[in-house]
């Protein structure tokens, strides 16, 4: 896979971000992941959605691996059900050549993606900056995987 402006970014945005940031990123990656994807049924292109697809099912996996049951309370618990159905859901369209999952999939993700960025904003607002938060976990993720988010 070649490099691209975009990864560039999002590997220098995530070394130095924080954890609502590194958030933030990998709901930007999973929804890239799932528009290529429908755009590869589109165009029947078998291998691309494969591809998309299992890069978006890694980036869920990242997401529903960090999630904190135990400060997160009814959120967590909610996000993790969610996390379960995105992943069935992902699989199914992968089997089924089902775009409208993805569709359905993008658009809860973009209103999760905003919720995130509002979190960012009152913790800009609420607090000191803190200082970058490096995360090992991406970087597992990275080198596992071969995917930069």
């Amino acid at each position: 896979m070649s490099p691209d402006p975009s990864s560039a970014y999002r590997v220098t945005a995530g070394s130095s971000a924080t954890p609502v940031r590194l958030v933030i990123l990998l709901y930007e990656q999973l929804i890239k992941d799932l528009q290529r994807a429908q755009t590869a049924i589109e165009k029947k292109d078998t291998e691309a959605r494969s591809r998309e697809i299992g890069h978006a099912l890694l980036v869920v996996g990242q997401l529903q691996g960090t999630i904190n049951h135990e400060r997160g309370g009814e959120v967590a618990g909610n996000l993790d059900r969610f996390y379960f159905l995105l992943r069935a859901d992902l699989m199914e369209a992968q089997f089924k050549v089902a775009p409208y999952l993805l569709q359905k999939h993008m658009r809860s993700l973009i209103d999760l993606r905003e919720a995130w960025l509002q979190v960012e904003r009152e913790e800009k607002t609420a607090a000191p900056a803190a200082p970058p938060v490096q995360s090992p976990a991406r970087d597992t993720f990275e080198k596992s995987s071969g995917w930069s988010v």
